[in-house]
């Protein structure tokens, strides 16, 4: 299991992005909210969709999540 984090700072488009712990852009997060442990990805876009609206799985580390 991998644990994911989303950034409470939106994207230009309105996107909080969800990413894994160890990914690179994560690091560029000013302000994030952790989400646990997730099997995948969607579970964790699932429980950040608690925090924020808009919702999006990261491109590089969780790519199968990334819809936009």
């Amino acid at each position: 299991m991998d644990r994911y984090y989303v950034n409470d700072t939106a994207q230009n488009n309105g996107d909080h992005e969800v990413h894994k712990e160890n990914c690179n852009w994560l690091r560029l997060a000013i302000r994030k909210t952790d989400l646990g442990y997730h099997t995948q990805c969607s579970s964790a876009v699932q429980a950040a969709r608690q925090h924020h609206r808009q919702v999006n799985g990261c491109v590089y580390c969780s790519p199968q999540c990334h819809t936009s």
